[in-house]
């Protein structure tokens, strides 16, 4: 979806804060984000459309070389299924990946007039130290990611829907979820930032959350 299809008169820079929330999922060979691989990285873009709905607009994803001395845990690869020496991984530096990645996400949250970007992701604080640490790594000067904030769908679908696992929390909400695609950088992030969208739609729907009414002033 292009920027162009998405209504100005439902600006994301008044709904969180003045934050853009950007999915994130990575794919990793373990748990230590100062020590282990990052594998798969992969970020959803959303925006509100002409009907006020919060919709995914563009998903970026990456393969990862693993960076010099990571650590690559077996049983991680297992759980993934991740071969990190495949011949058919279209793999990049870990510095190439994270400077165009933020480099896109700071040009979103120019475009869209928020003042930073917010890490959306499923046991978010997990996501947010790999992608810290990459960005460290790779020297970034101006991360667009607040350093500790992020929006949790764990969290939120616990209370939504009394699910924390992401794909009984995708049918607990009425999206469809492959679990033979799962642990895949870019479907765990369209899933999540799909379940994110339906979370803040319902919510509004339900009258938590309205828009605010126009100001007659500036119709004049």
């Amino acid at each position: 979806m292009s920027d162009e299809s998405l209504s100005v008169d439902f600006p994301i820079a008044t709904r969180f804060r003045g934050f853009l929330p950007v999915v994130v999922d990575v794919e990793t060979g373990g748990f230590q984000s100062s020590t282990d691989a990052i594998l798969e990285i992969a970020a959803s873009f959303v925006d509100f459309n002409e009907a006020g709905e919060l919709v995914v607009t563009e998903t970026l994803d990456y393969q990862v070389e693993p960076f010099a001395g990571a650590n690559l845990e077996p049983a991680a690869l297992e759980f993934t299924g991740i071969d990190p020496e495949h011949p058919d991984r279209d793999a990049k530096k870990e510095v190439i990946v994270f400077g165009e990645l933020l480099k896109a996400v700071r040009q979103k949250v120019k475009n869209t007039n928020c003042n930073r970007a917010i890490l959306v992701g499923h046991n978010a604080h997990f996501d947010l130290g790999f992608v810290m640490a990459g960005a460290e790594r790779s020297a970034i000067k101006r991360n667009p990611f607040h350093p500790f904030s992020v929006i949790d769908t764990a969290s939120l679908s616990g209370l939504a829907y009394g699910q924390t696992v992401l794909a009984k929390a995708c049918e607990a909400a009425g999206l469809p979820f492959d679990n033979r695609a799962a642990h895949s950088a870019a479907y765990d992030t369209e899933k999540t930032a799909q379940l994110f969208c339906t979370i803040v739609n319902r919510w509004q729907a339900l009258g938590g959350w309205q828009w605010p009414e126009p100001d007659e002033s500036d119709e004049a």
